[in-house]
């Protein structure tokens, strides 16, 4: 959900908020950290937020641990304080953070459940990986499960075990079955709106400061009328 202040500058929309971290539900048009677009990151409107709201001076710390594609929604992860950056960014050297994504895909996978190992390469050239042969690129691993079937489209429930560069996207693709929308990597058509239907749906993770488990979820983008489809009938299944 989008909200807007006083002065009509547009809120994070907060999913968790604590001493130590701030969780955002980020829309697909939204850059994590500043690029050469010079687009306002959503790093700078987290930090304006909690400036704003606890009457900082200046600038309120805040520390990007993971990034998102900018046409990806979803659960980003903050940190506020650099004790809670420095034990977060070992975390996810450590491979100790779990993330689940949402993808609508084209085409039916070729089993209901399984797990996608490649090698990928990137090519900075074109901001763009490929699947090599072992040996020449970096290992990825994704789990996926089927969750639902429209009668165009299927839900799928997706779980990174590494992290390279549009992981997702690519192993997908690979399998014959390219995200909605997405362009670069096999989509026929693009969304009206530049976003991919790939959703950063939930993240797990051990809280830097209290050691207790946590799980933050993000609800995918309510005014998509195809997200909200199969929202709704995973409602209905329960």
């Amino acid at each position: 959900m989008t909200r807007n202040n006083t002065d009509g500058a547009i809120l994070p929309d907060v999913l968790y908020e604590d001493n130590h971290l701030i969780a955002v539900n980020k829309r697909p048009s939204d850059i994590v950290q500043g690029d050469r677009t010079g687009d306002v990151p959503l790093s700078e409107q987290v930090a304006e937020y909690i400036a704003a709201k606890y009457e900082k001076p200046g600038k309120a710390f805040i520390g990007v641990t993971h990034r998102i594609d900018r046409p990806v929604s979803g659960v980003v992860l903050f940190a506020r304080t650099s004790k809670a950056l420095a034990r977060i960014n070992q975390m996810f050297r450590e491979n100790t953070i779990r993330k689940t994504y949402w993808a609508v895909v084209s085409a039916r996978p070729p089993q209901t459940e399984g797990e996608l190992t490649n090698h990928l390469l990137k090519h900075a050239d074109t901001n763009k990986s490929v699947v090599v042969s072992p040996g020449k690129g970096k290992e990825a691993i994704t789990r996926y499960k089927l969750l639902l079937s429209s009668d165009r489209y299927h839900l799928l429930e997706v779980k990174p075990l590494t992290g390279r560069h549009h992981q997702i996207r690519v192993q997908l693709a690979h399998m014959g079955c390219p995200i909605k929308g997405d362009l670069k990597y096999g989509a026929k058509r693009s969304n009206q709106d530049a976003s991919i239907h790939l959703h950063a749906r939930s993240i797990h993770l051990e809280h830097p400061v209290r050691k207790d488990e946590m799980e933050i979820v993000a609800p995918p983008p309510s005014g998509d009328p195809l997200w909200q489809f199969f929202t709704q009938q995973l409602q209905v299944a329960k």
